[in-house]
């Protein structure tokens, strides 16, 4: 992948807290022309630096209030993501990440309540052929979440 330069990160930087900006108010911000941004963030996009645009929606609303990492111990050998493609289609599975150390991936799940917790772990982990062993860490209270970048600053100016 081609490396990113000034102008690049700076469209990022813009563009991470609020997808929703105007071309314009890019474009002023940059000092640049809308259609030069507007084929710069396409460019962006084509190179799969940019890969989605999301709305964040509060879980209270949608009362899926429950928030739980999941570490899962598996039979399948390292390097081996059988039990990951299971994992990866189920919807109360946020985040899932293969990892180093003992266990073998770390999932993050949303659900209503312990008992949909305890539902989703009898009912949808249970089932996964592979699955050794689960560590659930339940969170009491969420300090900072957020899937911003620390873009570098030395880059950005």
């Amino acid at each position: 992948m081609a490396s990113l330069d000034a102008i690049d990160l700076k469209i990022l930087c813009l563009l991470q807290p609020d997808a929703r900006l105007p071309n314009a108010t890019l474009a002023k911000e940059l000092g640049m022309a809308p259609s030069a941004v507007l084929e710069r963030v396409r460019k962006l996009e084509e190179r799969g630096i940019i890969t989605s645009y999301a709305t964040n929606i509060n879980p209270s609303a949608v009362n899926l209030k429950l928030l739980a990492f999941i570490s899962i111990k598996s039979s399948t050998g390292p390097g081996n993501i059988e039990v990951g493609e299971y994992l990866k289609h189920m919807p109360e599975v946020l985040e899932l990440h293969n990892i180093a150390g003992d266990d073998c991936y770390i999932i993050k799940v949303r659900t209503t309540d312990p008992q949909s917790l305890a539902n989703f772990m009898r009912n949808s982990l249970g089932k996964v052929p592979g699955i050794i062993s689960t560590k659930s860490t339940i969170v009491l209270e969420t300090l900072k979440e957020d899937n911003y970048l620390p873009i570098p600053t030395l880059l950005n100016d």
